[in-house]
């Protein structure tokens, strides 16, 4: 299984960017899809989540109302289009793959495939 996040990239506050993770050697609907972040010196945190079998979508509190995450079945390919960007939302941003439950959406264990990270800046 491979995850090939890109669209990462420099943009100022209040400005909008496109994140994309394409996967290849995963056909399993089960396995839901997620993006988490992680800024300098924090921890890795939870952005967004949904179930690629269509359902459940979940947000981060602090991204709800900004954030979207979409799929693209066809494409095996899972988005993250991101608006009204915060200095705060600077981090590197990975997309993850697993078989999560409502309970374990926010939880870096529960995903065992991951992207390489792609890096947002967000410039005030």
């Amino acid at each position: 299984v491979q995850l090939q996040a890109s669209g990462g990239g420099l943009v100022q506050t209040g400005g909008s960017l496109r994140l994309t993770c394409a996967a290849s050697g995963l056909a399993d609907s089960s396995y839901s899809r997620g993006w988490f972040r992680q800024a300098p010196g924090k921890e890795r945190e939870f952005v967004a989540a949904t179930r690629w079998s269509g359902g459940n979508i979940w947000y981060a509190d602090s991204v709800k109302g900004r954030f979207t995450i979409s799929r693209d079945i066809a494409k095996n390919t899972v988005y993250l289009q991101m608006n009204s960007l915060k200095a705060e939302d600077t981090a590197v941003y990975y997309c993850a793959a697993g078989r999560i439950i409502a309970s374990t959406r926010a939880s870096p264990s529960a995903y065992p495939y991951w992207g390489q990270g792609t890096l947002v800046t967000v410039s005030s």
